[in-house]
């Protein structure tokens, strides 16, 4: 799929989601610069109220309804932090989100994945430069490099644009599929280009890297997310559910459009995740995310200071359509508005992790739908950007 790109007033997306399933937002131009040691982190100090107001009516001005129960955000600035809501945690339920709601991540997946491939290479069990075929022999494009999936220029095609597969899964989102059978789908497709050649964006690529990340460290991939993410940096209500499409409560019930007859919302909340899996399954809190943004743009806790370098250094100028100031990387992008980082959709959610190295600043954003506005722009990413130009 195509990297979306979202106006600041809620009128635009200029290209697709993953056919309807899992989305980023983000692109950027290679920096050499070093990575900072940390970001504001200190949630208890409160931003100037006038600054808060500003954010808020960001929120105050979504279209809460049937089309979005909710969205709860928070902005970490040098100044201080600021957590706002808006709507429901669920249709029909007087009861604002909070940060500790879990809700789907979507591929906000891809950057914990792409996170322990670099600590593979650091651990010298990998080379980014290994083909895919070293680890999946009946890969499609089989020389394609670990790098060109995680960068996704490897030509692979994704799963989610067959129309078997969304047959499959929007006749029963009960389904469970495996990686294998994820990767089946997607050797029906014609290749999308020759490795290197050319840049679309792919679940498939991360459902490979992740075959080869359980492959390499013979563990289940829920415990290898379990052991090397969530337990060392204390996000407690994190899960990669392995197929299963329980979502403890309290939570946030997503709805979608997806799969749907013209004018029908669904509740997506008990969709099997699965389909996701290593690009997508992941289930998280806005508390948690919050720890993990403060990892994944320092690498503290996750990265050695030279793979958290190579992280950055590994955002795109090309093929198109990243340019010189668009472009993405190993499991992140760098958007025209200067802001680092990755949005994820999944039926019934969207979610966004952004940071501004410029300005020493974090947004995330998680929302209750993944249903386009009028006029386009997906709630998350585009609520992200409308805080984003708030800040100033």
């Amino acid at each position: 799929m195509a990297t979306q790109t979202h106006s600041n007033t809620r009128r635009a997306v200029a290209a697709s989601v993953v056919v309807f399933v899992l989305g980023i937002t983000g692109c950027s131009a290679p920096s050499s610069t070093p990575m900072p040691t940390a970001f504001p982190a200190d949630t208890a100090q409160t931003l100037p109220a006038e600054t808060a107001a500003a954010l808020q009516a960001v929120l105050d001005e979504a279209p809460i309804g049937e089309r979005l129960p909710g969205v709860i955000a928070r902005v970490i600035t040098p100044e201080g932090t600021w957590t706002g809501t808006a709507g429901s945690i669920a249709l029909d339920v007087e009861q604002a989100p909070t940060s500790t709601d879990r809700t789907r991540i979507g591929s906000l997946t891809k950057t914990m994945t792409g996170t322990i491939l670099l600590q593979l290479v650091d651990e010298g069990l990998v080379s980014l430069d290994d083909p895919i075929s070293k680890y999946v022999p009946d890969s499609p494009n089989g020389e394609a490099t670990l790098r060109q999936l995680a960068d996704m220029t490897s030509g692979i095609p994704s799963y989610s644009t067959d129309t078997d597969w969304q047959n499959a899964y929007f006749g029963d989102p009960a389904t469970v599929f495996t990686s294998q059978e994820l990767l089946d789908f997607a050797k029906t497709l014609p290749l999308d280009g020759a490795p290197g050649e050319v840049w679309v964006y792919s679940n498939t690529n991360y459902i490979l890297l992740g075959m080869v990340i359980q492959q390499v460290l013979s563990q289940p991939i829920a415990d290898v997310f379990a052991e090397r993410l969530f337990e060392p940096l204390g996000m407690a209500d994190t899960v990669y559910p392995d197929g299963s499409a329980a979502m403890s409560e309290p939570r946030f019930e997503g709805v979608t459009v997806q799969g749907q007859p013209e004018g029908t919302i669904a509740d997506a909340t008990d969709w099997n995740p699965s389909f996701g899996n290593t690009a997508g399954e992941v289930i998280s809190t806005l508390e948690d995310l919050t720890l993990w943004a403060h990892a994944l743009f320092t690498g503290e806790g996750v990265l050695s200071p030279d793979m958290q370098q190579l992280r950055r250094d590994s955002i795109l100028s090309a093929p198109p359509p990243n340019n010189a100031t668009s472009g993405y990387g190993i499991a992140w992008g760098h958007a025209p508005n200067g802001w680092w980082g990755h949005s994820g959709t999944i039926p019934g959610y969207t979610t966004s992790v952004f940071h501004s190295y410029d300005e020493d600043s974090t947004i995330v954003v998680i929302t209750s739908s993944d249903i386009e506005f009028d006029g386009g722009g997906l709630p998350a990413p585009t609520i992200y950007e409308e805080l984003a130009e708030a800040l100033g």
